[in-house]
């Protein structure tokens, strides 16, 4: 079992977004996502979040939120508990990132871009701005085999 954290940085209408193409035998190679990782040794959702922002961005994150949680079920990978922000405040300078190439992402065009399925459904949660939620993706290989939002099956 692995927890983790994703945050979409928030500028106006657009996420800042990683694209995953610098890791060997990366499980999200060439697709786009927030940034974020896995919790080290006692950190809360909160701690890893502030942590994994600035090393993959170099920003501090000064205004987040916690939006949901997402668990991912796979047939391929050990079960992920992943705790969903987003922010609309940093401090800091970017710099490179030694996992992909960081860019501002217009809400309207992530659809069309590479990414999981799942993301999809929740990418849709933050725009409406729902209410804290817990999703579950269950995938069979890279096929999303069913979704269930706040125990309700929508997939």
């Amino acid at each position: 079992m692995i927890n983790s954290t994703l945050c979409y940085l928030e500028r106006g209408e657009e996420y800042l977004m990683l694209h995953r193409v610098k890791k060997k035998n990366d499980v999200n190679h060439d697709k786009w996502i927030g940034v974020g990782g896995k919790f080290q040794e006692g950190e809360s959702p909160e701690d890893c979040i502030l942590r994994e922002t600035w090393e993959e961005t170099g920003l501090t994150l000064t205004d987040y939120r916690y939006r949901g949680l997402v668990t991912f079920v796979s047939d391929e990978a050990p079960t992920e508990y992943m705790h969903l922000f987003t922010a609309v405040g940093w401090t800091g300078t970017p710099h490179p990132c030694d996992e992909g190439e960081l860019a501002w992402i217009k809400k309207a065009q992530l659809l069309a871009l590479p990414m999981w399925e799942g993301d999809r459904i929740f990418l849709k949660l933050l725009e409406e701005n729902a209410p804290f939620f817990s999703l579950k993706l269950c995938y069979q290989g890279e096929h999303l085999a069913e979704a269930v939002l706040n125990g309700t099956r929508i997939v």
